[in-house]
């Protein structure tokens, strides 16, 4: 024994290994064939930890440990990322980890309306005990409710025998097989547009001035105008990027969606347009893990735009998420992009100002895009000559309940509920009588049917406690309990808090816990709702009170009937 090492001697010996969890060489070099040869990169920490889950169905200690060391971050770095996503089942040591296969049932409105809560009992009994059955948020197929995946599968139109049917099947999705692709849409005039823009046959502030004069609004929900908002990040210093929104988790939303089945390369046209205006040097697409087989389309659809030459003014990058409906919010998604946990910002700074990697950042939803190409090619009068009760330009509708047609629907901007019910949806179910609808989405409030004349377009319905956002309605009837739909829907906003602010993360839950009770108590459940509405960080908890105070506006006679369930 030496002297550092005697009794008494006020020294310690050193540790025989370092602090912490150390790095099991095995997983350390499972981890490392995974990766190959991607970037170490902080940002790709989410894609990673993706590729990890994919391939052994969760993300055990031992290998989030040699993730971490292989890419050179604190272990707390991976866990926090890891467990803020719902997709990605983190395994702690000594837990057991979760049967070979998860089925996921989405239990928000349109798919609790269908059945889901029906699924959600029978399903365990069905498929045994080496199937996982877990609740979901909105899976973005409303009007093919009620919706399962199993593993990376969607089940729509589910019952229990079709998704037994589809456990047997396997749980990999395969890329959706568009009949609009590269070649189809090159051959029909795709492209030439983007081809003007490159060649300089078109100018920035005309394109610019094209989609202004079209009054073209972001369609994820802000509805902030295009043109500005193009104009406004072309204002700051260089280099600029392009952040593209394809995570539309809010229930009742699934337009996003059918734009990228229906023809995707017209999005793409109209966002490497986009890239060109504000001369972008990346540009990113954030693409919700929901829509695994668009994913692996886009993925395939952007190696050919690239290998054509179509793609060289910027740099293109598809990013995945993992779950979580808060990255819809810009700058929360700004932040997942980055291999953050989805937390959105404090604004100032706009994220046109600093955005992604601390650069000016233009931030866009799908069908925004998609409308770029006819908007300049057809000219503006195309776009405006349509349009009703003062509003113009075409909306896309994502129609989903109690309707016989539901699905997303092109219709005239100003549309009313009344309107569209009749003229695009075959009018409403066999034997249910319209009694409200929800105009935009989870957030956006909950009207009778007696105001279904009013029109469904920006700054129309906030009178009333109401906004569109993303232009989904959702068709209620006399079958449905309105009380059943705001606890619904304030379950859904609990569930997806980011629990970054405590008005937030406290108010959703406790307003939970108190419309579960009856009588609904209004003096505390109004002053819970200011206070989220005051305080909240982000948009979420703003908006999540917008449906219980409809109820008490508009359907006062629902108050004192018992919860009902579906």
């Amino acid at each position: 024994m030496n002297g550092q090492d005697k009794p008494g001697s006020g020294r310690r010996r050193p540790p025989k290994t370092p602090k912490g969890r150390q790095v099991d060489p095995r997983a350390l070099e499972e981890v490392r064939a995974l990766l190959g040869e991607r970037p170490r990169r902080r940002d790709l920490l989410i894609e990673h930890l993706h590729l990890v889950q994919d391939r052994y169905g969760q993300l055990s200690a031992v290998h989030l440990a040699a993730l971490a060391a292989e890419m050179k971050l604190a272990l707390t770095e991976v866990y926090e990322v890891a467990t803020f996503y719902a997709h990605f089942d983190v395994v702690k040591e000594g837990e057991k980890a979760p049967p070979p296969v998860t089925v996921r049932v989405c239990d928000s409105l349109s798919c609790a309306m269908a059945g889901g809560e029906r699924l959600l009992a029978d399903l365990p009994k069905k498929l045994g005990a080496n199937v996982r059955v877990v609740r979901a948020p909105c899976m973005g197929a409303c009007d093919r409710a009620p919706v399962c995946a199993v593993g990376h599968v969607q089940v729509m139109r589910a019952d229990a025998s079709k998704v037994a049917e589809a456990v047997k099947r396997g749980t990999h999705a395969h890329a959706y097989k568009t009949a609009n692709d590269f070649a189809a849409y090159r051959a029909a005039g795709g492209y030439k547009l983007l081809a003007d823009c490159l060649a300089g046959r078109r100018g920035r502030e005309e394109t610019i001035n094209a989609v202004d004069e079209a009054g073209l609004r972001g369609l994820g929900g802000a509805g902030f105008p295009t043109g500005r908002k193009w104009t406004l990040v072309r204002a700051e210093p260089a280099p600029r990027l392009v952040a593209v929104n394809a995570d539309e988790g809010e229930p009742g939303t699934f337009k996003d969606r059918y734009y990228l089945e229906l023809d995707p390369h017209r999005f793409i046209e109209g966002m490497l347009i986009a890239a060109w205006v504000v001369e972008a040097a990346e540009t990113y697409i954030y693409i919700r893990d929901e829509y695994p087989e668009l994913r692996l389309m886009l993925e395939s659809e952007l190696a050919k735009v690239e290998a054509a030459g179509l793609a060289k003014h910027t740099k293109l990058d598809l990013r995945r998420g993992a779950g979580a409906y808060i990255c819809g919010e810009e700058s929360a998604m700004i932040e997942s992009i980055e291999g953050k946990r989805g937390l959105p910002r404090h604004r100032p700074p706009y994220v046109a100002q600093v955005g992604l990697f601390g650069r000016p950042t233009l931030e866009q939803n799908v069908e925004t895009l998609y409308w770029v190409r006819d908007i300049v090619e057809r000219g503006v009068s195309w776009f405006t000559s349509q349009g009703r009760h003062g509003s113009k330009g075409f909306r896309s509708y994502s129609v989903s309940g109690r309707v016989k047609k539901p699905g997303v629907k092109l219709a005239p901007a100003g549309i009313t509920a009344q309107e569209l019910i009749g003229e695009f949806c075959g009018g409403m179910l066999p034997g249910q009588t319209f009694k409200g609808y929800l105009p935009g989405g989870a957030s956006g409030g909950i009207l009778p049917a007696s105001m279904s004349n009013l029109p469904l377009d920006f700054g129309k319905l906030e009178p009333h406690g109401c906004f569109v956002g993303s232009h989904a309605v959702v068709v209620l009837s006399d079958q449905d309990d309105i009380k059943a739909v705001a606890l619904n829907l304030m379950r859904f906003f609990e569930d997806e808090s980011c629990g970054q602010c405590t008005p937030c993360r406290v108010g959703t839950e406790k307003a939970v816990k108190l419309m579960q009770r009856a009588p609904w108590d209004r003096k505390l459940l109004d002053e819970l709702s200011q206070a989220m509405r005051d305080a909240s960080i982000c948009g979420l908890g703003q908006a999540a009170p917008n449906p219980l105070q409809c109820v008490f506006k508009y359907f006062p006679e629902d108050l004192a009937k018992p919860l009902r369930a579906w």
